[in-house]
């Protein structure tokens, strides 16, 4: 029986270049090993995002007109280096009424909105090539809000994939909510799934514990029902900065001095939380199948934490963060697309 596949993708804005890299490098293995054409979305069979993340997941799991992925990583990367400054820049004019975002948010939605609707057209979730998983949160009904590919074929819950990846992308303080309608006619207030998962990968394996793979691929070699002895997860973050925060600057302090640790702290906590549920269910099986979860968080080096920062310089030092891990980690990057390659249906 062949391994459920599941890829799972953190948020982090502009630095979901470093995820890009990675990926592009693990692309182009799979090309060379398996086919001259081979693209990510084919070979994973269930992809997970969280804000950036899932714009990534949105790009690898776009159908062409034979129902496979027409896009490789190449192009997501292309997007954040050549529209990553059109969708993150602040004018000056929004800097002088809007200082530091305090009043509003801090960047204007209307490019991001205008370059999603730009490349994914009238595409909708139901025709994405694979299971997907993309997080948000609802700030009305207070609960979060999980698209997948699943539910919107069976039920009312189908929505544009532009409308999907502003949700997921409206981190607070950034980009202002978004409103989005499913094709059922149904309204959602929605912000970043960033905000509860950061890093979705355990939502992607409670998902897929649910998904009839074999019945849904029309293949037995890929079990229904996946129990974790049955996948190979492989999580990827946009970067680790583990920021220290000084006791004496803190141990008294109030609550607009804690905004900027708070946020930092919650966005990363969630992610090594995640990381260390999975690894302690991963453990509990045989030697070999306990190898099959990868979580994979290079240094940022000397790029910036900053979710926004599309300087030239920051673009540069983003890629050759991601460019360093791969060269240093080379050796399990092959592993991983050898085991892809061996699930492969």
């Amino acid at each position: 029986m062949k391994k459920i596949t599941i890829l799972s993708l953190d948020g982090g804005g502009i630095r979901g270049i470093i995820s890009c890299i990675i990926l592009r490098y693990l692309e182009e293995i799979l090309q060379q090993k398996d086919h001259p054409n081979a693209k990510l979305g084919d070979y994973f069979d269930m992809i997970a995002g969280s804000s950036t993340g899932g714009i990534l997941a949105s790009v690898l799991l776009y159908p062409d007109d034979n129902k496979k992925a027409k896009y490789s990583i190449k192009k997501a990367f292309e997007l954040y280096t050549e529209k990553g400054e059109d969708i993150f820049t602040v004018s000056l004019w929004e800097n002088l009424f809007n200082p530091f975002g305090l009043f509003s948010e801090k960047i204007s939605q209307d490019n991001l909105e205008r370059q999603l609707s730009d490349f994914f057209g009238d595409l909708e979730l139901k025709d994405f090539i694979k299971p997907s998983l993309i997080t948000s949160y609802d700030i009305e009904n207070r609960k979060a809000k999980l698209f997948n590919t699943i539910n919107a074929k069976q039920s009312q819950q189908n929505f544009l994939v532009k409308d999907i990846c502003r949700a997921t992308s409206a981190a607070p303080t950034y980009f202002s909510p978004a409103q989005i309608r499913s094709s059922y006619g149904q309204n959602f207030s929605l912000i970043d799934g960033g905000m509860f998962a950061n890093n979705p990968a355990l939502c992607a394996y409670a998902e897929a514990r649910k998904i009839p793979f074999a019945d849904l691929f029309e293949n037995r070699e890929k079990p229904n029902y996946p129990t974790v002895n049955d996948m190979m997860i492989v999580s990827l973050g946009t970067g680790a900065e583990m920021k220290s925060y000084r006791i004496n600057k803190y141990k008294n302090a109030g609550k607009l001095a804690w905004i900027e640790p708070i946020i930092d702290i919650l966005l990363s906590a969630n992610a090594e939380t995640v990381d260390y549920q999975l690894n302690q269910m991963f453990m509990t099986l045989g030697k070999r199948n306990r190898q099959n979860y990868y979580r994979i968080n290079p240094s940022l080096k000397t790029a910036s934490p900053e979710m926004d920062n599309v300087k030239k310089k920051n673009i540069e030092a983003l890629i050759q963060a991601g460019l360093c891990y791969v060269e240093e980690n080379n050796e399990l990057l092959n592993q991983i697309a050898e085991k892809l390659i061996k699930n492969k249906i």
